[in-house]
């Protein structure tokens, strides 16, 4: 670990980024450019104190997971993650299809909508992260670990932990879309893929999904509209747009709804609603 290089990284990095970058007010009391290590740590997910004494020379070895963070919230560029685990003592991730790192693009447009239900997915249905908005209205699904980050895993192997957010006449439609997507993500990713290994474990234990996976069902386009229950708003008609970042085959989905409708005035308390617990 080469304590120097890396506090130097992580101040330049920090000194480049300016609050428009990341959707934070400027303010008029900001004497100098790029952000204050407190707003990088709350960026990061973790305490100020941890992140001054990295930049200080003098914090413990950041694991790859604290690293991790530290790219998304400094919206570094791969190379630029590599180098970052480097600098701490790491072998850098492998660079496969299966990412867990949001490119600073994608993280760009999320934080302009942070008042908006949004979230990023992985190619398999791994949520890595989600704006507010959307914890309060889906639950935070970044708390999952294993095989139950993918929506498809839990869809069909834990379903009190997501079937609960649709109407119960909509299942059948979001079953075979799930199934559908995985089996587009499997053949991005070939067989020893992330893909493959949840189907296999769904294959052994869910009964539906086997026959889902049998009919071999590929393209399933996404609805327009789709309804999601809240257990203190009830349904909302909602419009999910979908952006892909065909590099890594993530997605940010954006949740809308048409103005002066119920569904709108719902969203617009989300802000106002606490973030969740999955399936609550």
């Amino acid at each position: 670990m080469d304590r120097a290089q890396l506090a130097d990284f992580l101040r330049t990095r920090r000194a480049a980024l300016q609050p428009e970058d990341v959707g934070l007010p400027r303010g008029p009391r900001r004497r100098t450019g790029g952000l204050r290590r407190e707003e990088v740590a709350a960026l990061c997910e973790m305490s100020a104190d941890y992140y001054t004494r990295i930049e200080q020379e003098r914090g413990p070895q950041p694991s790859e997971q604290m690293l991790a963070a530290m790219a998304r919230g400094l919206r570094l560029t791969l190379a630029e993650r590599d180098h970052l685990f480097l600098l701490a003592g790491h072998n850098a991730p492998a660079r496969t299809s299966r990412t867990d790192h949001i490119t600073p693009g994608l993280m760009r447009i999320l934080d302009r909508l942070e008042d908006t239900p949004a979230q990023v997915l992985s190619g398999v249905g791994e949520t890595l992260k989600q704006t507010h908005a959307a914890t309060a209205l889906l639950g935070d699904q970044t708390l999952f670990t294993g095989l139950e980050r993918s929506i498809t895993y839990r869809w069909f192997a834990a379903p009190g932990t997501v079937r609960p957010l649709y109407p119960a006449e909509d299942h059948t439609l979001r079953g075979r879309f799930f199934a559908s997507e995985l089996r587009a993500a499997y053949a991005r990713e070939g067989k020893g893929g992330r893909a493959e290994e949840i189907a296999e474990a769904l294959l052994a234990r869910s009964e539906e999904f086997a026959a889902l996976w049998a009919a071999h069902e590929v393209g399933l386009p996404q609805t327009e509209t789709k309804r999601v229950r809240h257990p203190d708003l009830g349904v909302l008609d909602l419009y999910c747009q979908v952006l892909i970042d065909p590099t890594q085959w993530q997605s940010l989905l954006v949740y809308t709804a048409t103005p002066g409708t119920g569904s709108h005035e719902k969203l617009q308390l989300l802000n106002s609603l606490p973030a969740r617990a999955p399936g609550a």
